[in-house]
């Protein structure tokens, strides 16, 4: 089969290797579709743990074609997404769904080899079917989405709830999407540059305005009457963070969803104490892959829109070129097979 392998930082290769040999418990899927995360970028660069060489890929949905154990033959055939979370399943935190938490966690993509490839092996206790009314690429798409849906539940956003959002890339999206499926109003999405802002609008922004943040509070009292009652953080980018924090109303929520690259930053602590806001990261987001599919099949959120371009495997380098400069009008690359 054909594979993208990381051997070591900046360094990558299209392979053809053997097909992935199954423990007992695992399937085999052959993947139709893979989406590249920007997440992916920090691993070829080697910004975040994993182990090298790798096969990066952790957005993705296929075809169950083989399974290790008897036991698991009724997956054989059926169209899936799964969890990319290897653990151990007997320990407490297991035990009580909290696996991120195992001792022994690994995740696909990372520290196991990923969907940049035609087939991928995954726990059959991960997998989940997809329903033919969803496509392979919106299940592919499915992982971000758990994110989005992820920051809502840990914000605790409630029905009828003003909120901003800032950043416009895959997360922020996401967190739209979500946001506006579970009853939020006036969401307001903010971002350096006007490139994804249309993609906002598309799923549903109440206001965009493309700010460094010098204007943004007086847009955001402006729109909402008023500071919001929940601020999505969703670059990672020290400015923003203390953004973040100014835009939120009195005894509000900020949610730190970006990814923060393991750098060390400040904020001006009185936006948080004398304003007694409450903030609350939002990574590690898990379980929301059913709650997903059901949402999709019922048709309160789609977020195909956010695969904007189509490749071969083969055409890797163009995909992460374009996931590193994100020109106008891009905002997923998706490999398909």
């Amino acid at each position: 089969m054909k594979a993208v392998i990381v051997e070591r930082p900046g360094a990558l290769r299209l392979a053809d290797i053997d097909k992935p040999k199954l423990e007992p418990g695992w399937a085999l899927v052959r993947v139709k579709a893979s989406a590249v995360c920007a997440t992916d970028l920090e691993l070829i660069d080697g910004n975040i743990s994993a182990y090298y060489p790798i096969t990066p890929g952790h957005e993705w949905s296929g075809i169950v074609e083989e399974v290790a154990s008897p036991g698991d033959s009724a997956w054989v055939g059926k169209r899936v997404v799964a969890s990319n979370d290897i653990v151990c399943l007997t320990c407490h935190e297991c035990r009580s769904g909290r696996w991120r938490n195992c001792s022994s966690f690994r995740e696909i993509g990372f520290k196991a080899d990923g969907a940049y490839a035609e087939y991928l092996a995954v726990p059959v206790y991960g997998l989940c079917e997809l329903p033919e009314c969803i496509s392979f690429v919106q299940g592919a798409l499915i992982e971000p989405l758990c994110v989005g849906l992820g920051a809502i539940d840990k914000a605790g956003l409630r029905l009828g709830e003003t909120a901003v959002i800032i950043g416009a890339g895959s997360i922020g999206l996401n967190i739209l999407a979500a946001a506006k499926a579970a009853g939020a109003r006036r969401i307001i999405v903010t971002a350096l540059s006007e490139k994804r802002l249309s993609f906002a609008e598309k799923l549903g922004a109440y206001a965009v305005l493309a700010s460094d943040g010098s204007d943004l509070q007086a847009f955001v009292k402006e729109k909402q009457q008023g500071l919001a009652d929940v601020v999505f953080e969703a670059t990672g980018m020290e400015n923003c963070i203390r953004t973040s924090m100014k835009l939120a109303k009195k005894g509000g929520r900020v949610v730190l969803a970006g990814y923060g690259r393991d750098k060390d930053m400040s904020i001006h602590m009185d936006d948080v104490h004398i304003n007694n806001l409450k903030v609350i990261g939002a990574g590690n987001n898990w379980n929301y892959i059913h709650t997903a599919i059901d949402l999709l099949k019922d048709g309160l959120i789609n977020t195909e829109i956010l695969a904007t371009h189509f490749m071969s495997l083969e055409d890797y380098p163009k995909a992460l070129e374009l996931a590193r400069k994100r020109p106008e009008g891009f905002v997923k690359a998706v490999f398909t097979f």
